[in-house]
């Protein structure tokens, strides 16, 4: 090959190097901790990551990526731990057009903890942390425009189970995990624009050679007050729709919400539907009460039942059974049978 053919070839080399530098500089990724193992959500998370668990009619963690999607982000990193494979799985079959990549993370030493072991699929670019078991409702155009790093915070009472901001106006002076005295009662709900990572990791690995640890872990919290110790500005942005999938109750909630938006209309013959529901297009539901606010996953078979405020996971059997604020795993078989009674009066009967 003589050396005009080499210089073009190196020449098209470097120009396409380049493009895919600029492209990745200018590129917003979203980074979703998922590694967690989801303890009060046993027994659903003996098999299945707690991310997985579907409420309003999907994985919660599909929820997340249909919102990021929506805003343009094309570009996600999922830290995963337990099992993590089915989350692999699972995003790359409904989302394959994400340019996803995977990180283990092996030991759950804090949030910080998780940011670094994700630290090798960065560009120093902007970026967007968002827990994986937390759905929300914002928008966030106006938070990218600004170009500000800013988090998102939500006003509670109950301030000691969140780290929590510290403002003046609307720019960040202290962070504090988990207070015990009031200093605040905005709470960081899991939502973290990022403007410049490169910052950020700095932060987090002065963290990491100082071993700053609050309550025994790598606080994300703390590696942001050094960022703003440094001088770096960082702002709030108000999130009211912020729902939390940590625990039957809150799955529960958040079902509610993501149905009064997202329901199906789908009527059934002999089922009375009282919306706002989800029923899969494959699930097989006869004489029966549905709803409100319940979710019928795919390949479920519901007969002559009330089910109302309850998820019912795919692949589920359900039969003559009155179910209320009920989470019944994947493929489980719930069967019952309804009682003919002939009582006298002042009888009491109880039923175990």
């Amino acid at each position: 090959m003589n050396n005009l053919n080499q210089g073009l070839i190196n020449a098209d080399l470097l120009i396409k190097l380049a493009k895919r530098f600029n492209k990745r500089r200018n590129c917003l990724r979203a980074i979703i901790p998922a590694a967690g193992f989801g303890t009060r959500l046993k027994p659903h998370t003996y098999s299945l990551p707690k991310v997985l668990l579907n409420v309003g009619g999907k994985p919660m963690i599909g929820h997340i990526i249909d919102k990021i999607i929506s805003y343009g982000i094309n570009e996600a990193t999922f830290v995963i731990g337990y099992l993590g494979e089915q989350i692999r799985d699972y995003v790359g079959k409904e989302y394959p057009s994400l340019d996803a990549a995977f990180v283990e993370q092996e030991e759950l030493l804090g949030l910080a903890h998780a940011i670094k072991v994700a630290v090798p699929t960065l560009d120093d670019g902007e970026i967007l942390i968002i827990l994986g078991d937390t759905i929300f409702d914002v928008d966030l155009k106006s938070v990218f425009e600004k170009k500000v790093s800013s988090l998102g915070v939500k006003i509670v009472e109950d301030y000691s189970r969140f780290g929590v901001a510290v403002c003046e106006d609307d720019r960040i002076i202290k962070l504090v995990e988990k207070p015990q005295e009031p200093i605040s009662k905005l709470a960081l709900v899991g939502l973290y624009y990022i403007h410049n990572s490169e910052v950020l990791v700095e932060a987090i690995n002065e963290l990491f050679s100082k071993k700053i640890k609050t309550r025994g872990e790598y606080q994300l919290t703390d590696a942001l007050q050094i960022m703003l110790d440094k001088g770096e500005k960082i702002t709030t942005f108000q999130v009211d729709g912020w729902y939390d999938c940590g625990k039957p109750e809150t799955l529960l909630a958040t079902n509610q919400f993501l149905l009064r938006t997202n329901g199906t209309n789908r009527k059934l013959e002999n089922v009375i539907v009282i919306d706002p529901v989800f029923i899969a297009e494959n699930a097989v539901v006869t004489n029966s009460v549905i709803g409100p606010y319940t979710t019928i996953s795919d390949n479920c078979e519901i007969a002559e039942s009330i089910i109302r405020n309850s998820i019912i996971s795919s692949g589920a059997k359900i039969e003559k059974v009155l179910l209320e604020n009920s989470i019944i795993g994947s493929n489980a078989i719930v069967k019952s049978n309804f009682k003919k009674l002939n009582t006298g009066d002042s009888s009491e009967i109880e039923f175990n």
